[in-house]
């Protein structure tokens, strides 16, 4: 493949915001087309199936996204690393970069295939899934933790492309799932009556066709640099910077995503209908946090070119601005999914138990809209710095020191209530941003003293 420098975007140089949103906005397309992926799943076995089925792709696909978040949070490190050789003009440096990627995420994946194929009961056990729903939830996690190879696939092409300041490749990949997916669930889930496997089946098929198709469209573009077939080697060196940079976050996501996971089981020891609720919620959830979130993932690619040129003023003042246009919006995301939460949670179950344990779950989140915005591009902004020790530091003190803990003490509270339980993410929200601001005090100091 060619090298062509113009197919790069330059961070840079130029204006900041304009830029910064052109770039954000294919990113929130493609999480909004990614969460309707995993939300469609839920749709079609809410519509068409029971409610054992409904449990089991909630509990499982909650597994799946803690994977899929370790896995994404791994390869940040080649999204950071391409971004510093493209700020610092070494964009030659990226073909051998990608090359050993490749390598290192094809080697975890059959590792990933083969263990979850294998302990999937147990893993349904570890999560408490309810007695109704524990058969379907471990052929849930057994069928889509067996494509982990396809899965890592897909995930590492978006942060290949969002790494060289390509936004629109990985939203291409993410529409061809999104079709293939919704195509899947319709034919297994309601034509054929599979359930929860038939959403697994679907899942895990979608990402294998977007993953062929994407290779084709990326095969008949040009790069920024010259990569060759010779180049997917285990390159000790490159793989070590990019284990260097991933790996906190890798721990964060996953310890992160843990601590989710433990107050999913705390919720399903308290019965069928509260597991379904926070299942239904928490699908509601993935789309209210996307702007927060594409605005992460921009400013670690923008953050990333400036640091690495010099820059640090164009990622400081780029910082502002992504945490006042999102906070901006945090706002009505908060009016929508706490005055008309059930509204929201109907659009995924029409049963009229589930719909009102889910909104009592939502009315917490809809307060952690107006947190999230700020010290998640405060996340995206140190990430693109490459300090991504003190990432996995605030994370897991946030999540073990006060989430789980306070959704713990709530669960003890009789009569049982979601909103107190998930009160627990917005508590430990407000330390973040406490840990955030310290940490930028800290940049500050030393970027005015020339040690940045």
């Amino acid at each position: 493949m060619a090298a062509s420098q113009n197919k790069v975007n330059n961070f840079t140089e130029g204006r900041i915001l304009l830029p910064l949103i052109r770039f954000a906005l294919p990113v929130l397309a493609a999480l909004i087309l990614q969460s309707l992926y995993g939300a469609v799943d839920l749709f079609v076995v809410g519509r068409f199936a029971t409610s054992a089925d409904v449990s089991a792709v909630s509990t499982g696909s909650q597994l799946m996204m803690m994977v899929t978040s370790v896995i994404t949070s791994l390869s940040m490190g080649t999204t950071i690393l391409l971004g510093h050789q493209i700020g610092a003009g070494h964009a030659d440096e990226g073909g051998e970069t990608i090359g050993a990627s490749i390598a290192l995420f094809a080697a975890i994946g059959v590792v990933m295939s083969l263990v979850m194929g294998l302990l999937a009961p147990q893993a349904a056990g570890l999560l408490r899934a309810p007695e109704e729903a524990f058969s379907a939830t471990a052929a849930y996690i057994r069928i889509c933790g067996g494509g982990s190879v396809v899965i890592i696939a897909y995930n590492l092409i978006g942060s290949i492309f969002r790494g060289i300041g390509d936004s629109r490749t990985p939203l291409y990949a993410v529409i061809i799932a999104t079709v293939v997916n919704i195509a899947g669930d319709l034919a297994l889930v309601a034509g054929l009556g599979m359930g929860a496997a038939g959403a697994a089946i679907a899942t895990v098929g979608a990402q294998g066709v977007s993953v062929i198709l994407s290779l084709v469209l990326i095969a008949r573009r040009h790069l920024p640099f010259t990569f060759k077939k010779s180049m997917v080697r285990f390159n000790g060196k490159i793989i070590r910077r990019i284990i260097r940079l991933g790996i906190p976050l890798m721990l964060s996501s996953a310890l992160v995503d843990m601590s989710f996971l433990i107050i999913l089981a705390i919720v399903n020891n308290l019965g069928l209908t509260y597991s379904a609720g926070v299942g239904v919620a928490e699908k509601v959830c993935g789309f209210i946090m996307l702007v927060q979130v594409a605005f992460m993932q921009s400013m670690a690619a923008f953050a990333a070119q400036n640091y690495g040129a010099g820059r640090m003023d164009r990622a400081i003042r780029a910082l502002w601005y992504a945490i006042a246009v999102s906070l901006g919006i945090g706002f009505f995301m908060f009016y929508g999914t706490f005055f008309h939460g059930d509204a929201l949670a109907s659009i995924f179950t029409s049963d009229p138990v589930i719909i009102p344990q889910a909104w009592d779950y939502l009315k917490a989140y809809a307060i952690d809209c107006m947190l999230t915005p700020i010290f998640f591009c405060f996340i995206g902004f140190y990430n693109g710095l490459g300090m991504t020790r003190f990432v996995m530091a605030q994370g897991i003190v946030s999540a073990f020191c006060v989430r789980v803990p306070v959704s713990f003490f709530m669960s003890r509270i009789e009569p049982p209530s979601l909103f107190r339980i998930a009160m627990a993410t917005p508590c430990s929200s407000a330390l973040q941003i406490v840990m955030c601001l310290v940490c930028y005090a800290i940049v500050m100091k030393k970027y005015k003293a020339g040690r940045m």
